[in-house]
């Protein structure tokens, strides 16, 4: 009698156990909520929702209280790589003459010349070939022989494109 009374009493604490447990197919994963979560956490807070029951809901399937996410769709592929090849735009704008703010600006300057990248903050310039050559926060695009008069030399380590 004990032992049937112990299976039943097992049987219906596993029973009532799955019933807790949410389906797979019914809510989010725990990493896509805590994603989820950081992306909106200012808007979510602003409501007045605590990560916590954020999370819980986001899980069971419910519609969190917040708001969807404000973030605008990605691009395709193809063109995420693309945006990341492109050199940023230069921070500063060039004051000087004889600086660019782009490179085909200053190829219609000097047509003759090499167009080199010079950091305008540590008075240091570099060819195409290199890394820093259009990436530094303050630089413009400069004619090689106007870089002398600028007061502006080339890299110590690299060499000529």
């Amino acid at each position: 009698m004990k032992k049937a009374l112990l299976a039943c009493g097992f049987s219906a604490v596993i029973a009532s156990s799955l019933m807790v447990i949410p389906s797979p197919s019914s809510g989010k994963t725990a990493k896509a909520c805590e994603e989820e979560w950081r992306a909106n956490k200012a808007t979510i807070q602003a409501n007045g929702a605590k990560k916590k029951d954020f999370i819980t809901e986001c899980r069971a399937g419910a519609a969190p209280t917040a708001a969807a996410p404000t973030t605008a769709p990605q691009p395709p592929a193809e063109e995420r790589k693309s945006e990341a090849a492109a050199p940023p735009p230069p921070a500063s704008t060039p004051t000087a003459a004889g600086e660019f703010r782009t490179e085909a600006e200053a190829k219609a300057h000097c047509p003759g010349d090499t167009v080199v990248w010079a950091n305008t903050r540590s008075k240091v310039y570099h060819y195409a070939s290199s890394r820093k050559y259009g990436r530094t926060k303050s630089g413009a695009y400069m004619c090689e022989k106007e870089t002398a008069t600028a007061g502006v030399r080339a890299a110590k380590r690299e060499k000529r494109s």
